[in-house]
């Protein structure tokens, strides 16, 4: 993982300004939703475009299409942009991840297609959520053709990270509880996946703690409890970045588009059912590590929750989903062969558990609770 210079800020932009100054930027490409109208980041970029030009880019969606990153391209290319910066969430910065990446390859062809080219572009993160962890990450995902497709290498690990915990103020009540629960799917994931590494595991295990402890805080949107989980999002994402996503995140992408339930929302009702099922089902354990290494990972995750089984830590967390209210959408005829059949195999290999497509069934099932 590349070397990444964190700044933390409560609303105080003066270290991000000096680090640009230092830098000698002349243009930035400032790659932002439409929620930094509600942040003194806004105001912030309105000033700074008085000592540095900000070209703006928000011609993007929840799910960003291919044909976005392609728009970013060109206008980042068109005005010769130092920099990109990127502020907003998980959708923002695949944005930036991408139009960085896809900014030294050929135009006239198609991205996804050509060998990736690294290339110094500067990528600096301002994230806007507690969850997707993105800032830390060398992964984006774009849509092409309605299809998801996942980008990733080192180079877009963004170099400068902004820690703000003052923009979780304004975020609405259903997107914190969802992001809150995306960080939590990635911790939990990433715990248990067959890429595990004992720093991994570290990094979840933090994450976790985190987010138990300052839920509350967090949730009663007090300063304390911002920071602390815009701290575990990050942690997560460090973990994630080891290990990648496993069979929760797999089945999880098509509920989001099908039914329009935010992804961290989607991730968390997935990752507890296939907990569930994984903890039953450790005779079809896949991890090399073995069978009891698999049980030990368990009972320690559960331990990192501060539970005393397995069972227990699988319960506290369908409680938290119910307390948060984060139930599932109810199930359209039709609709279970959709999601079946859209669970990338890729993302299952590195599951601890082998999984077949009526395991896959049962899961969705019990997530929809229809058996």
């Amino acid at each position: 993982m590349i070397d990444q210079r964190f700044i933390h800020a409560n609303g105080e932009y003066g270290e991000l300004t000096q680090c640009f100054m230092d830098r000698g930027f002349k243009s930035i490409f400032l790659v932002c939703d439409s929620a930094i109208k509600f942040l003194k980041l806004n105001e912030y970029f309105n000033d700074l475009n008085s000592k540095i030009k900000i070209i703006r880019f928000s011609d993007f969606e929840p799910n960003p299409d291919y044909t976005s990153v392609e728009k970013g391209v060109r206008l980042f290319l068109d005005n010769a942009c130092d920099a990109i910066v990127t502020v907003g969430g998980g959708s923002a910065m695949d944005v930036a991840k991408c139009i960085k990446l896809f900014s030294s390859m050929n135009q006239s062809e198609n991205y996804l297609s050509q060998e990736i080219l690294p290339n110094e572009v500067p990528l600096i993160a301002i994230p806007t959520t507690s969850g997707t962890g993105s800032e830390s990450t060398r992964y984006a995902v774009i849509y092409y053709n309605g299809e998801k497709q996942s980008v990733a290498d080192n180079s877009i690990i963004p170099s400068v990270v902004l820690m703000d915990f003052s923009v979780l103020k304004t975020l609405p009540m259903y997107q914190k509880k969802a992001t809150m629960m995306d960080a939590f799917s990635h911790s939990i994931e990433s715990f248990w996946s067959v890429n595990s590494t004992d720093e991994s595991k570290e990094y979840s295990k933090t994450a976790l703690k985190l987010i138990l402890k300052s839920m509350d805080s967090y949730l009663n949107n007090e300063d304390s409890g911002n920071e602390a989980m815009l701290s575990a999002s990050n942690y997560a994402g460090k973990a994630i970045n080891i290990t990648q996503t496993t069979a929760g995140h797999a089945m999880c992408y098509k509920i989001t588009s099908l039914y329009g339930t935010s992804h961290g929302h989607a991730a968390a009702l997935c990752m507890v059912k296939l907990w569930r099922y994984m903890s039953n089902n450790l005779d079809k354990c896949s991890d090399s590590r073995g069978r009891d290494y698999l049980a030990k990972i368990f009972s320690e995750m559960a331990e990192a929750m501060g539970e005393k089984t397995t069972l227990d830590a699988i319960d506290r967390v369908e409680a938290i989903m119910d307390k948060l209210e984060l139930k599932a959408p109810i199930l359209k005829d039709g609709d279970l062969d959709i999601l079946i059949n859209s669970v990338n195999p890729v993302r299952l290999k590195n599951n601890p558990v082998k999984l077949e497509k009526e395991d896959i069934k049962y899961i969705y099932q019990k997530i929809f609770n229809i058996i």
